[in-house]
């Protein structure tokens, strides 16, 4: 298969005749020299040596948060519009308008306003980007059943064996995917059409938004050379300062260098920069990964730096992440508690118990127990708590009695709640009057 795949590129590679190429707008085949649809007129035409051999595509929703926003709000549609809010958040995304302004994700509010006073800030509804999201995934499964979410607004899909089901080659069933989703959903996606993951991720980005890039593995190459080390994933600064120490800086030099060594300078993460650097990704497709984590996350509008005001707060998100693994019929064994000083300092404490959890009272109890040995005085402005290690709910909370007693107090809430609302049952923690309102708090939940 390796050598059938290695004399395809080479012949692919010394072809000289015009490359293929079709209509994204119409999906009619293009002439070799056109520069506009014979059939439509449409100037986005896709062309590419490899075009009817790719099956493995990248889709990012463009813009995601602010581009659902102004398909909401069609009255900003010509305006900077920035997800976010609160002098002391960050933004959670930014539509192009004020990217152009230098606005990015993550950046604080304060300095996104600053580089665009005039922008729309609208606070983030993630209730709607799920909806939103939901149907953005249920399209690409009509594509293929090998989908990979990575997140709420982008997946991976292999599309290989589709060619007869769909009646045309993965890019042409791409772009037609691509025109239902702006036409059906009202929002845009880019598209990145390789031989692999990592090669996918990289085309999606090359031709936003409203993108299609395809990228075989010589293309590949050529482009990353001149790019630095941490333009690959997972190579972050700490990384990047031992590769510098070893004379690493471009991707063009690991290129060249030799792969035996690089494993003995850096082990398994030697042979994995080695093979990214040539293009190379042997990671599968793997579909319906579910969710990795179930957290939740508020940041402040002052620093806090009081016990039990952290306490309260504390238990509020326990509550919420409760919810979510109950909603979810999961539970995990890994509590893990994160913290943010005035500085931007983050600190993150986890601990692992033996029977898996879906209660709010054990997150909490576990989470409060690293959270007491984190006061030392220092102001935080950002205080999280999540559950990893996720599996099926049954069972979870029952092998033990007092574990049994507590889960079966909590659930039995948890149905009063539901008959006669959320405030019907509160613990003592929770009916303390909050020093922080709605207004003062965001929340972000994952």
């Amino acid at each position: 298969m390796k050598d059938s795949r290695r004399k395809r590129s080479e012949l692919l590679n010394h072809d000289t005749s015009p490359p293929p190429g079709f209509c994204r707008d119409c999906l009619a085949d293009a002439a070799p020299q056109a520069v506009r649809c014979a059939a439509c007129g449409s100037p986005r035409l896709l062309r590419h040596r490899a075009l009817a051999h790719l099956t493995l595509a990248h889709i990012d929703c463009d813009a995601f948060y602010a581009t659902v926003a102004k398909r909401d709000r069609p009255e900003f549609a010509d305006k900077p519009v920035i997800i976010g809010g609160g002098k002391r958040g960050v933004v959670a995304a930014a539509c192009y308008i004020a990217r152009t302004y230098g606005v990015r994700s993550a950046m604080p509010m304060y300095k996104a306003l600053d580089l665009c006073p005039e922008a729309v800030v609208i606070r983030p509804d993630m209730a709607r980007y799920v909806q939103v999201g939901r149907q953005v995934r249920q399209a690409m499964l009509a594509l293929t059943p090998l989908v990979e979410p990575i997140s709420i607004d982008e997946a991976f899909l292999d599309l290989s064996g589709t060619e007869r089901l769909h009646g045309m080659i993965p890019a042409k069933v791409l772009a037609r995917f691509a025109a239902k989703i702006e036409h059906d959903i009202g929002i845009t996606v880019s598209v990145g059409l390789s031989a692999n993951k990592f090669l996918a991720k990289i085309a999606s980005d090359l031709d936003k938004p409203r993108g299609f890039a395809v990228l075989d593995q010589s293309g590949a190459q050529a482009l990353m050379a001149e790019k630095p080390v941490g333009f690959i994933h997972g190579v972050g600064p700490a990384m990047q300062d031992k590769l510098r120490d070893y004379g690493f800086r471009l991707i063009g030099e690991l290129q060249l260098a030799d792969g035996i060594q690089l494993m003995r300078q850096f082990g398994a993460e030697g042979r994995r920069l080695w093979q990214l650097s040539h293009g190379i990704d042997e990671r599968k497709v793997v579909p319906d990964r579910g969710a990795k984590v179930i957290s939740s996350e508020t940041t402040f509008e002052t620093d806090l730096r009081d016990y039990t005001t952290l306490e309260r707060i504390l238990w509020d998100l326990s509550e919420t992440v409760s919810r979510r693994l109950k909603a979810g019929g999961l539970a995990g064994s890994t509590v893990t508690l994160k913290l943010k000083s005035a500085d931007f300092r983050q600190r993150t404490r986890s601990q692992s118990v033996v029977a898996p959890t879906q209660l709010a009272n054990r997150i909490f109890t576990i989470a409060r127990e690293m959270l007491t040995r984190e006061i030392d005085g220092t102001a935080f402005r950002l205080l999280g708590v999540g559950v990893s290690a996720l599996r099926p709910s049954s069972g979870s909370d029952d092998e033990d009695m007092l574990n049994r007693r507590s889960a079966h107090a909590e659930r039995a809430m948890d149905e009063v709640r539901k008959r006669f609302g959320d405030n019907a049952v509160v613990r003592g923690i929770a009916y303390t009057a909050r020093p922080a309102g709605p207004s003062s708090l965001r929340r972000k939940d994952s």
